[in-house]
């Protein structure tokens, strides 16, 4: 599992898959931001496997210390781009 962090945007991807190809994402769910008060995207391959999960408002929703191991990112476009 891969994790990276782009603190000037706030926002986290979670890989739950070794490596997301450009244009493997096939689906994205956005789970109800009313219901866990942050923005959370869960993102599907083609055979409906889910792949990465993206996490907005990140330090308010992720453990401290999940994201010191994470890849800090330096821009937020790697964030969107998934890697």
């Amino acid at each position: 599992m891969r994790i990276t962090y782009d603190p000037s945007v706030d926002a986290a991807y979670i890989y739950l898959s070794s490596k997301i190809a450009r244009g493997a994402v096939a689906r994205t769910y956005p789970c109800d931001p009313s219901e866990v008060k942050a923005e959370i995207n869960l993102d599907f391959d083609a055979s409906g496997r889910l792949i990465g999960i993206e996490v907005l408002e990140a330090s308010r929703k992720l453990p401290a210390d999940l994201l010191k191991q994470a890849e800090v990112l330096h821009s937020s476009l790697e964030v969107l781009k998934r890697g």
